[in-house]
Order: C-alpha cells, then sequence, then structure tokens
C-alpha cells in the first residue's frame, strides 16, 4: 500500500469525531489512504510517492456550498465585474471606470449580484448620473440582490425601453416627469424583470463559455470550495445550458465536484417538465464529479416566496397547494429527492401541508428533501420537517440583506434568521452554503463568518450569541453536514480514511485567527481527489492546473480577478495600491501575487519604489530586481 502522496508536518482538522487530529495524511488513487502522524504515515512511502511539507499550517476538508449557481454562474462569469468585497463605492466606480475603458461595442459592463451597498463605506448605490458619466456609450447592467438594477441609458437602448414599454408582471420601469425609463428597475415582488432583462444581453460563444466556468471553478477553488450542489436557477435550461459542465467532466478538468437539481422554467407547465425528466433523467446519473441529484429549488412557480425584504412578504396565491402536490407525487414516485426555495414560515408550513398528505400514501422516508433558506421558519415547522425526515439548507442571505429586514421588521425579528442554532439543536438535517452568484457572494468564508459572529458584511450585529455557531460546529455546516443533502454520506465531507481526498489549507488558520479576519480567508492549497487545483505562496510551485487566461481578451476577470480579497484587514488602502500596484507592473505573465495577465491595464501614479517594496513584501517575483 503505497501512497502516490503524502501531506505531513500539518495541522489536520479532520472532522472524524474518532480520530478528530492528524499531523499527516497519505493519499492514493483520490482517497484518504491513512490519517494520522507523520512517522505512521511515512510508512506509506515509496520511490515514486510525493511528498508536501505543510509546514505546520491547518488543513481542514473542502468546503462544500450547498447551493450555489455555478453552471449559470460559469457561463457568464468571464463577463461579469464583480464588486463582490470591494470595501468602498469610490473602488467599485474606479472599476468600472476601467472595464468600461476596454470593453468593446457591443458588448455590456455587468456587474451582476454578490455585492450590497452596505459594504461600501458610503453606503449607497452609485447614481444613474453617475454611471453615465463614467459611460456615455457603453452599456452598463448593475444588479443589486435581487430588489433592483441600474441600467445606463446606453443600456436602455439596447435593451429597447423606452416611453412606451409597458411594466411587466412583477416589476416596475421606475419613469421621470416625461414617463421616459430612468435606468431603475425594481423587483416588486419577484426578479422576473431582472432576469429577462439581463438575458437580452450578449452572450459568449461556447467555447469562450467553457473557458469562463474553468475561470469560476478555479476562483471556487481559490477560496477553498472543493464541491458545490447547484440550484439550478432562472433561464438556466435542462440540458443546453449544462452542455459546458458536461464538456468538462467528460474531459476530466473539473476541479470542483458538482451535483445538479432540475428547475423548472415553465409556469403551469411544471408537471410536464417533471413527467419528463424523471422519465429520461436517472437519479444519481453521472459521476463524482458531475451527477444528478433531484428536483428544484423551483417545483412550481406558484410556490415561490421570492426574498425582497425592501418589499411586503408575498402570499403564495391558492392554487399553490394542488400543483405543489401534483409535483410532488410524481418525484416521490420516482423516489427524487427534491428542494423547495421558502424565505418565510407561512410558504413553508404550506408545503408541509402537502408533502404530509403525500407522506401519507407515498412514505418519502429515504428521501432526502429539503427546503432552502426557511429565514423566518417557524419552531413548529422545524418539528415537522424532522418528523417527516427532511432537512434545511439555509445560505447566508441575511448578511447581505440583513439591513432590510431590520427596517421592516426590526431588531428583535431579526435575531433567529434563520434559526440556524435552534435547528441543529432540535436534530434536524441543516447544512451552509451562499446562494450565489447574485443574491450573496459565493465566498465560503463569508457564510462562516456569518454563522460565527452574527454580523452582515455591513457590520450589523444581527444575532445575540447564543444564536451564534462555535467555530466547529459551522465548519461542519460547510463540510460533512452537506453531504447528506447530495446523498453523499460517508464519501466526502471528513479528513478520513477512505473518503475523497478533499482539502484546503487556508491563508490563516481558520481556529486561531481573530473573528473579524475569518471572512478575508482564501487558500495556500486546495486539493481535490488528491490533485491540488490551487496553490499560493508557498505551494504555489504545487498547482496542478492549467487554465488557459480568461477570454475574451477585455474580460474583467484579466483585469480584476473574482471576490476583492485585497480589501483585507491589514490596513486601509490596500484595495486601491494594489490594482495601482498591479497596472504598474512590467511583467506580463502571471506572477502568482495577482493571479491573472494584467500588463498595461493602468498608469501608475505611485513612485516604483514604492510598488517595488510592497509586491516585495507580497513575494512578487516581478519586482525582484
Amino acid at each position: 500500500m503505497i501512497a502516490d502522496l503524502i501531506l505531513h508536518h500539518g495541522l489536520f482538522t479532520t472532522l472524524d469525531r474518532t480520530n478528530p487530529t492528524a499531523s499527516a495524511v497519505a493519499i492514493k488513487d483520490g482517497v484518504f489512504l491513512a490519517v494520522g502522524h507523520d512517522q505512521e504515515i511515512m510508512a506509506f512511502k515509496g520511490p515514486e510517492t510525493k511528498l508536501i511539507d505543510l509546514k505546520g499550517k491547518r488543513v481542514l476538508p473542502g468546503l462544500i456550498d450547498n447551493h450555489t449557481h455555478v453552471i449559470r454562474g460559469g457561463l457568464n462569469f468571464n463577463m461579469e465585474l464583480r464588486w463582490d468585497g470591494v470595501r468602498s463605492l469610490a473602488d467599485a466606480m474606479d472599476m468600472l471606470r476601467q472595464q468600461v475603458a476596454v470593453t468593446p461595442a457591443p458588448q455590456w459592463v455587468r456587474v451582476v449580484g454578490g455585492f450590497t451597498e452596505h459594504q461600501f463605506a458610503e453606503k449607497r448605490l452609485p447614481t444613474i448620473e453617475e454611471i453615465n458619466a463614467v459611460a456615455p456609450d457603453t452599456p452598463v447592467f448593475l444588479l443589486h440582490l435581487y430588489d433592483r438594477a441600474l441600467l445606463n441609458g446606453a443600456a436602455l437602448r439596447a435593451v429597447g425601453y423606452n416611453k412606451d414599454t409597458p411594466n411587466p408582471p412583477g416589476g416596475e420601469i421606475i419613469r421621470d416627469a416625461a414617463g421616459n425609463p430612468s435606468g431603475l428597475l425594481l423587483a416588486k415582488p419577484n426578479a422576473g424583470i431582472l432576469y429577462s432583462t439581463l438575458a437580452k444581453g450578449p452572450k459568449l460563444p461556447l467555447e469562450y463559455q467553457v473557458n469562463s466556468t474553468r475561470h469560476f471553478l478555479r476562483e471556487l477553488n481559490r477560496l477553498g470550495v472543493t464541491g458545490v450542489i447547484d440550484a439550478g436557477g432562472g433561464f438556466q435550461n435542462y440540458p443546453d445550458d449544462y452542455a459546458v459542465i458536461q464538456q468538462l467532466a467528460d474531459a476530466g478538468q473539473m476541479t470542483v465536484r458538482l451535483a445538479y437539481n432540475l428547475f423548472t422554467q415553465k409556469p403551469k407547465a411544471e408537471k410536464e417538465d417533471f413527467l419528463a425528466w424523471t422519465q429520461s433523467v436517472k437519479y444519481k446519473q453521472g459521476n463524482d464529479y458531475f451527477r444528478h441529484n433531484g428536483a428544484g429549488e423551483m417545483l412550481v412557480f406558484s410556490a415561490a416566496d421570492f426574498e425582497d425584504f425592501r418589499q411586503p412578504r408575498p402570499d403564495m396565491p391558492p392554487e399553490m397547494e394542488g400543483e405543489l402536490e401534483e409535483v410532488v407525487r410524481i418525484l416521490a414516485q420516482n423516489r427524487w429527492p427534491w428542494r423547495l426555495h421558502a424565505t418565510y414560515d407561512e410558504t413553508i408550513s404550506r408545503a408541509l401541508d402537502v408533502f404530509e398528505k403525500v407522506n401519507q400514501d407515498i412514505p418519502l422516508e429515504g428521501i432526502n428533501w429539503f427546503f432552502d433558506h426557511a429565514e423566518t421558519i417557524s419552531d413548529r415547522s422545524i418539528d415537522r420537517v424532522a418528523a417527516l425526515g427532511g432537512g434545511i439548507a439555509v445560505q447566508h442571505r441575511m448578511a447581505y440583506q440583513g439591513e432590510y429586514f431590520v427596517e421592516r421588521y426590526g431588531l428583535g425579528a431579526a435575531e433567529a434568521t434563520p434559526p440556524v442554532a435552534k435547528m441543529l439543536e432540535k436534530g434536524v438535517k441543516v447544512s451552509a452554503g451562499t446562494d450565489a452568484t447574485r443574491v450573496a457572494s459565493y465566498n465560503p468564508w463569508v457564510s462562516l463568518a456569518w454563522m460565527i459572529t452574527g454580523k452582515t458584511v455591513g457590520g450589523m450585529h444581527l444575532y445575540p450569541r447564543a444564536n451564534c455557531l462555535d467555530r466547529e460546529t459551522a465548519l461542519r455546516m460547510w463540510t460533512e453536514n452537506v453531504t447528506w443533502f447530495s446523498n453523499e454520506e460517508g464519501k466526502k465531507g471528513r479528513i478520513e480514511q477512505g473518503q475523497f481526498a478533499d482539502l484546503v489549507v487556508p491563508s490563516k488558520d481558520f481556529f486561531a485567527c481573530a473573528e473579524d479576519e475569518i471572512s478575508f480567508l482564501t487558500s495556500d492549497l486546495t486539493m481535490v481527489g488528491g490533485k491540488i487545483v490551487f496553490g499560493a505562496g508557498d505551494f504555489a510551485k504545487c498547482d496542478e492546473s492549467d487554465v488557459p487566461p480568461a477570454m475574451p481578451d477585455w474580460s474583467p476577470v484579466r483585469t480584476f480577478g473574482g471576490y476583492a480579497a485585497w480589501g483585507d484587514p491589514e490596513g486601509a488602502g490596500r484595495h486601491s495600491l494594489r490594482r495601482t500596484a498591479i497596472a504598474s507592473c512590467g511583467c506580463a505573465q502571471d506572477c502568482g501575487v495577482h493571479g491573472h495577465d494584467h500588463a498595461g491595464a493602468w498608469t501608475s501614479k505611485l513612485p516604483i519604489a514604492d510598488l517595488k517594496g510592497f509586491f516585495g513584501a507580497l513575494g512578487c517575483s516581478c519586482w525582484a530586481v
């Protein structure tokens, strides 16, 4: 039993209760062969075994997102300017200005969610006038959560909105005194107007979509994500929009394990969708990198209570129960698990009436069904979920919308939204994720920080300590707990003999760093199936990925990357300094610090000596001379 790879001199948190800590692991054929201490693990070393010295760093199981939209997000990632994590509106607008300058007609500049105005020091969004001043001719589409979108004049012209354009159902086009669209679109109360307007923009060709998805997967790897459950989404059609992930899976280029749920796209035709899919798609079909996971998060449109805490709670129509029952019976008969988007307890309790009714005829035992989100779920509903053997998948949407919830319902009502500690106490199956990429960021560390600190990304204290989680419990919510939701218990989620060799070495010790540093963590080393898919710092040379440069050449990813990891707490102004410094670097190669080609992007206003000192401190080889 000779190992392919041995990691040693580490500080492993295994989450295996029978073997909670270790200093080394042996890996063979993509799984953990042995987990223990250096001396015993070295017994598995052979002449061809690769060794990696972890230099005392903390190692965690790979992070798994229980609800995200990677398939849709990957198709568009290379076109999107990400404001995730940017700490000031001034910096965000500077990024917009720079991207407008390099985006060719007829392409748009898109800022598509993942941020909230409350994360900015200015605590506001840009005005339409400010966006028009930066981009008089290039269409700009800016999506804020799922409550509004801002379009400049060029974008309004591109989508054809004018004085005669009617408001679509569930949405509003805000107009000026003359009746002309102002550039502000409101979701009232659902996001249909936001989906449909964004869908009018240019799309990337297939080759670029493949490249875009690979870059998004690498971005997730940079943050320590090794697995996700994709919850489908609006305008994400099966099987057409799944072809890119299928291509990557067939080519062995998946660096994140992905289980997908099928999301109906046709109001009043949901039953027909699921009848067809249960006949053509086999539950669990695929492999350990790309596999089917059941139905949802949209089962029927009449049960979709979209969260927008700026608007009153929507009441679901009276036909909800009948339509939902038709679909759930199909799924139960075919033993397909399902997930159901549900923000409010009023919706959850009505859905539980349906599930309990179906259970009388078709026992649900053994079907891993669950609710998503459940911000205002009641104790009674939690008990009913547990009694039926279901689960609850929570996400950190309140980290982005907590201020709006408090404004409408008060701080007292927000103290347990969702009541994660109570769910765990009652023994219901529960795990965590993000609901990225639009209503929240895909950054797992923001979710972990939210559960541990009880604070929004804007700094508001939402939860008392009693409703917060300790670090190990929060970590289990992002690892072993998620595996029930994809029916992969015992296969991943822990660093344990026989499980997949998926792990992350965070940039700082998750268990020792200050609470306020958790949301700024990234990965120094990420491994999926025994392959190192991301390496930085001491482990940069170990990186086995071979992702080509982002396509097209004007892609925001080439200049800005993804989540703004430079907005760290180690010093004010680092964001602006690093962006200016990257611009001045004379190297046209990936220097290992920036993570992308940046030659000629900006002109520096800083002295060269300052830039050399800044990059020298980061270990950037471009400034080594």
